[in-house]
């Protein structure tokens, strides 16, 4: 079995974060493009768009901390919470001297917390491209599904993402719907959650999922939610699979009530890995909408 780095394409790039490895891609150069994933993926997600966008631009996709090829230190040693993640870029874009012209590409949780960036840089930002993703509370006609449930809420929930890789190795087989993943791709996804240790950042991503009013993201939502009026002369992209179990419907509307300008692409038959399910119909799309003048 391949190590995670093994199936990395590019050169890794670190930052220290407080003595931690901040794991980065940094390929190609002009503007930006500044690619945030979810849980429970990493940088690999975001690899064609890299590919199709690093001889016009500088691509800049990290791995957060516990997750992809960046450190994966218990709760001793770093607070697995939004603020935190948000943080962690701002760190890493202030690194680079990144501070202009910004398109964010934005997948599952990176919407929370690439919007959190542009909340507090927010004539930074160009563009952006948002991907069965959210950046607000949960919409009133969507329930928590069970399974995010049974992690967030329940020791037994924890014990299976940790013990077994449920959260990862499932979503690499419910994350697409057109076709099942290649092997070898699938082993990618899961690749940097090998064990107990290496497994703390998926369970806690869903832990800090904000749900009421005291929950430690809730307020921090909140905000984010309310900065979303200052895009509103930004070109926006919505790529949505509509097979998410998550990130479906509901949360696509919300994007449009929010950005009623966005340029939308829907995929019925698709999942919530939309760029790898559908990615000879979504990457040119992309690649058209960022070049685009």
């Amino acid at each position: 079995m391949k190590t995670a780095a093994e199936y990395s394409p590019y050169p890794a790039n670190y930052l220290d974060r407080n003595g931690l490895k901040y794991h980065y891609i940094n390929e190609g150069s002009g503007d930006p493009v500044v690619m945030v994933h979810g849980n429970p993926s990493w940088s690999y997600y975001y690899r064609e768009l890299v590919a199709e966008l690093k001889q016009n631009f500088q691509t800049i996709v990290p791995d957060h901390i516990g997750m992809g090829l960046s450190d994966k230190p218990d709760d001793a040693h770093y607070e697995y919470t939004l603020k935190s993640r948000i943080d962690d870029l701002e760190a890493l874009l202030q690194h680079l001297g990144v501070n202009k012209n910004i398109t964010l590409v934005v997948h599952d949780w990176g919407g929370m917390i690439g919007m959190g960036y542009a909340a507090r840089h927010p004539k930074q930002i160009k563009k952006i491209v948002a991907l069965n993703t959210a950046a607000f509370h949960m919409p009133k006609a969507k329930k928590l599904p069970k399974r995010l449930f049974m992690g967030r809420n329940t020791a037994i929930g924890e014990f299976l993402i940790r013990r077994f890789n449920a959260f990862s190795s499932l979503a690499s087989y419910i994350g697409v719907k057109r076709a099942p993943m290649p092997a070898d791709v699938r082993q990618a996804f899961v690749a940097p959650y090998n064990n107990w240790q290496n497994r703390i950042a998926t369970v806690r991503f869903v832990q800090d999922i904000p749900l009421e009013p005291g929950d430690k993201a809730y307020d921090l939502v909140s905000n984010i939610e309310a900065s979303l009026s200052q895009f509103a002369d930004t070109p926006v992209f919505l790529g949505f699979g509509l097979q998410d179990f998550v990130f479906d419907k509901h949360f696509l509307a919300q994007w449009k009530r929010h950005f009623p300008q966005a340029e939308a692409h829907e995929y019925p038959d698709c999942g919530h890995y939309v760029l790898q399910d559908a990615a000879k119909d979504i990457i040119p799309l992309i690649s058209e909408f960022i070049r685009r003048d």
